[in-house]
């Protein structure tokens, strides 16, 4: 029983002498990274995309006397910029970074 607590007791000073460790970044992170700026480029650049051609087809629509479809499309695409330009804000908030 003595070489159960003996042993117990070397690996808690073990573990103790461990310390706080420095935080690492893995491999590959920066092409990870570069990956994620590409998704956030590409989001952003379909949402503009996105606006401007609801607000065409706005305009159309009211120039030709059609159904307003087109609210609900700015509406949408203001709704996905938002989220995907938060998307961040709140993955920092999650992981407490």
């Amino acid at each position: 029983m003595s070489t159960i607590l003996m042993s117990v007791a070397d690996a808690f000073t073990t573990l103790a002498q461990v310390g706080n460790p420095t935080a690492e970044a893995p491999p590959l992170s920066d092409k990870i990274m570069q990956l994620v700026r590409y998704i956030t480029w590409f989001a952003t650049l379909s949402g503009v995309l996105s606006i401007i051609y609801a607000g065409g087809h706005f305009a159309w629509e009211k120039w030709s006397g059609g159904g307003l479809e087109s609210p609900k499309m700015v509406a949408g695409a203001m709704i996905g910029g938002v989220v995907a330009t938060s998307a961040g804000t709140i993955m920092n908030a999650v992981i407490g970074a």
